[in-house]
């Protein structure tokens, strides 16, 4: 198995947090939801602080396909570490719904190349990765198969991640327990 078969069904989630909860919610989730959620079959590539948003939770989480993706959900959501800690988590969310269900243009979460900082760059519609992306992502079209967890049909959209920053990314901090650096 290798990371990148997590990279067919991808979910960019950006929590908008109560503010000055951010740490809270960041260290509840890296204590109690990390090793849950992958043994449930998910894979979450990152956990990170938006630098520009001081109340804003973004992580990415990854799937092999849509019916692993909607079997690794229940597990989790319908699982006792969600039902135990679900409620502290969600009194430190405002909006948990800014969610975009993404499939791969340019493989690459799994494997980012050499150097620091994580740039996204998110566009409103179908455009082809910029050059200096390591990962880039479009809408994926199927139906949310866990509709328990709302995703944002307002696209397409076009995502990709960078090591450098450009005029319309926004950068990422990883938290201690993100993979992607």
């Amino acid at each position: 198995m290798t990371f990148s078969e997590f990279e067919t069904v991808v979910e960019l989630r950006r929590y908008t947090l109560h503010p000055g909860r951010r740490d809270e919610l960041i260290e509840l989730f890296e204590r109690e939801f990390v090793e849950p959620q992958e043994a449930a079959g998910a894979h979450l590539f990152g956990l990170f602080r938006a630098r520009a948003s001081p109340d804003e939770f973004v992580w990415l989480r990854g799937f092999r396909s849509m019916e692993a993706r909607k079997q690794a959900l229940e597990e989790f959501y319908f699982g006792p570490v969600w039902k135990e800690h679900r409620s502290a988590a969600n009194a430190t969310m405002i909006d948990s719904d800014n969610v975009l269900l993404l499939r791969p243009v340019r493989r690459g979460l799994a494997s980012p190349p050499p150097g620091t900082g994580v740039h996204v760059t998110v566009s409103a519609a179908p455009a082809p990765p910029p050059e200096q992306a390591f990962a880039a992502f479009e809408t994926e079209p199927s139906p949310n198969t866990f509709p328990q967890l709302p995703v944002r049909t307002d696209g397409p959209f076009s995502v990709s991640f960078s090591r450098v920053a450009s005029e319309s990314s926004f950068e990422l901090v990883p938290t201690s327990r993100s993979l992607i650096r």
